[in-house]
């Protein structure tokens, strides 16, 4: 795991210096830079050595030195590949970096190399031959990369604050990407927070022409549904066996590591099969797991997850914590986010990554397997929704959600309040734009108050109307699926992640995103995702031969903490730097109402929090 940065055009290795350093803590096991003569081409890197310790640094160059390499990430598949290139007529020089596999896999495949990795990864690889830079990220965004192209001027980096480090970056907020970060919680690939950045997609490549400064972008893979609708019921124990054994495969693949490697372990569903798969091939003490716990019950998870270290036998690493010890990292979590997000369990995340990286410097997630089995709340709406379309008429809704705020304002984990404001606030809107309203921080009748302006809901939800109109989904149950993993997953929870550990130089890799993981998913029919109210039908299926029943059981909880309850108090006086666009008078009303309890704003709250930390950064 690393960060990396580079430009071409005007600036000079003092910028690159400036870039690089900014990304210390992604790689705090050393530095490299290449400065090319005759041509203003600049590649720096920062290191976490991972694999191949002796010979991995980088950039790194082929034999003749015409293609070399800035790169982050992990490719499970590079022996294989490796191999194929040696068969090839291809010279390697390091024992076993993936690194070197992709310096030659571009030689060898060109534009189609992405599309053979699997793994987690964004690069870039400057051919001098061709003449152009190449830059790519992985399937699902695991790995950050950000780039700007100007008049005279094309950078990219790993994060956004590296990207405005070299002076000619612009770090004006963009007005639209603000609206989108307050509609979704995130920002949706490929914006970016700043005017004039972008996100490289997941699934997508990049070449810049040096001759002539000109960018083509383009998808090299998209998350898209192809269920076979031949499989029944009576193939469910083939399927069971059969995505048991891409599990246990897929946990093995993110075993490579030359540094000490654990598992996040939170006693929900994901992360215990993770651990279980791992444990299949090997003694359960051959891994450590982390949790923390906290001392309030309902946002407490850490007693299911020593029964699940306890069946299997891993080396358990435990700690306790207190909310209000929590609560202060605030500052500190938020300044090391780089783009604002909506989502307050980074908190938790990063308090995790934290301790898991006292002891190991890789951690195993089980990120991705609500996504792709429907985990979330959402979908056990999705029957009740459409009932609510069709018999409750429009000129009603206002007046449930005034008896919904008659409810008394709950500070519990995913209180039943919160739950019916949220839901009933998503049901007075259209279904092709109910998901993201759903868990939107601000509701969308609000925001012509809060930038004022009128705003359409077209363009606000712009990303989610057009996936849901034209995705592959044919069914509500599979446009949720789509949305979630082409945009939630990408520019939420995988964003969350690594920002949360790369704050404190651990590596995540999340098991669920195997490519071939994916596929079997990609195919399976939704009634195999969710059955007669039972969310993630298949995937406990195969958890019910590995896991004791009340782990598979158990109600679903997420990785909360008492939001609402710490923004009465936290900060002690609310940040209100202007941004353009922004009504502040409508954020100072939001801040009394929350505290003086007429209100939940808990969402909107944390969101501004976040895009003002970023702000004063």
């Amino acid at each position: 795991m690393c960060g990396i940065a580079g430009f071409f055009g005007r600036g000079d290795r003092t910028d690159l210096e400036r870039m690089t350093s900014a990304l210390a803590h992604r790689g705090p096991d050393g530095s490299g830079y290449h400065v090319e003569a005759g041509a203003p081409v600049f590649l720096g890197h920062r290191r976490l050595a991972i694999v191949d310790l002796a010979a991995g640094h980088q950039p790194m160059w082929n034999e003749d030195g015409q293609v070399g390499i800035v790169y982050n990430g992990e490719i499970y598949n590079h022996l294989e590949l490796r191999a194929e290139l040696i068969s090839r007529g291809h010279r390697f020089t390091s024992d076993h970096s993936d690194t070197e596999v992709l310096v030659h896999g571009w030689e060898e495949w060109g534009t189609d190399l992405p599309r053979r990795l699997n793994g987690m990864f964004a690069f870039a690889i400057f051919d001098r031959r061709q003449g152009c830079l190449f830059l790519a990220r992985d399937r699902f965004g695991e790995k950050p990369l950000y780039y700007t192209a100007r008049s005279g001027l094309f950078a990219f980096a790993s994060e956004a604050k590296a990207l405005t480090a070299h002076p000619g970056v612009n770090r004006s907020f963009d007005r639209r990407s603000v609206q989108k970060l307050f509609a979704y919680g995130y920002i949706p690939s490929p914006r970016a927070i700043h005017e004039g950045m972008h996100k490289l997609p997941g699934g997508h490549w990049l070449r810049f022409d040096l001759a002539t400064e000109t960018v083509e972008t383009r998808a090299y893979w998209r998350f898209s549904l192809e269920p076979d609708d031949s499989l029944t019921e009576a193939d469910e124990p083939r399927l069971v066996e059969e995505l048991t054994e891409l599990l246990i495969q897929g946990a093995q693949r993110r075993l490579m590591s030359d540094v000490p490697l654990g598992v996040f372990l939170s006693g929900g569903l994901d992360s215990s099969i993770v651990l279980a798969a791992l444990a299949s091939k090997r003694k359960g003490s051959a891994f450590e797991t982390f949790t923390i716990g906290f001392a309030e019950p309902s946002f407490d998870e850490s007693a299911h997850a020593r029964i699940v270290a306890e069946h299997v036998g891993s080396r358990h690493h435990e700690r306790r914590l207190d909310m209000h010890k929590a609560r202060d990292l605030i500052p500190s979590v938020l300044s090391a986010l780089d783009e604002p997000l909506g989502d307050a369990s980074i908190l938790p995340t990063a308090m995790l990554s934290a301790f898991a990286r006292e002891s190991v410097t890789v951690a195993l997630s089980g990120d991705g397997g609500d996504e792709l089995f429907a985990g979330y709340d959402p979908f056990l709406a999705l029957r009740p929704a459409a009932a609510y379309d069709r018999l409750v008429p429009a000129w009603s809704h206002r007046g449930l959600r005034r008896l919904a705020d008659l409810l008394p304002i709950s500070h519990k984990n995913m209180s039943i309040d919160f739950k019916v404001r949220r839901s009933l606030m998503g049901l007075s809107y259209p279904d092709n734009i109910r998901l993201p309203v759903w868990m939107s921080p601000l509701e969308p009748s609000e925001f012509a108050s809060f930038c004022e302006e009128p705003v359409r809901y077209d363009d606000l939800y712009s990303e989610a109307i057009e996936l849901w109109e034209t995705g592959s989904g044919k069914n509500d149950v599979d446009r949720s699926l789509e949305f979630f993993t082409r945009y939630y997953l990408q520019d939420d929870i995988l964003m969350k992640v690594d920002r949360a550990a790369m704050m404190h130089s651990l590596e995540t890799r999340a098991v669920f995103l195997d490519n071939d993981i994916v596929d079997f998913c990609r195919r399976l029919p939704n009634h195999f995702k969710l059955r007669g109210g039972e969310r993630k039908y298949l995937l406990k299926q195969v958890a019910r031969r590995l896991l004791p029943r009340s782990i598979v059981d158990r109600k679903k909880k997420g990785f909360g903490i008492p939001l609402a309850r710490w923004l009465k108090e936290v900060p002690s006086e609310p940040p209100l730097a202007p941004v353009e666009g922004v009504n502040l008078e409508f954020v100072r009303r939001a801040w009394a109402d929350h505290r003086s309890g007429r209100a939940d704003y808990r969402l909107f709250l944390w969101t501004w929090l976040s895009m003002q930390s970023r702000l004063a950064g």
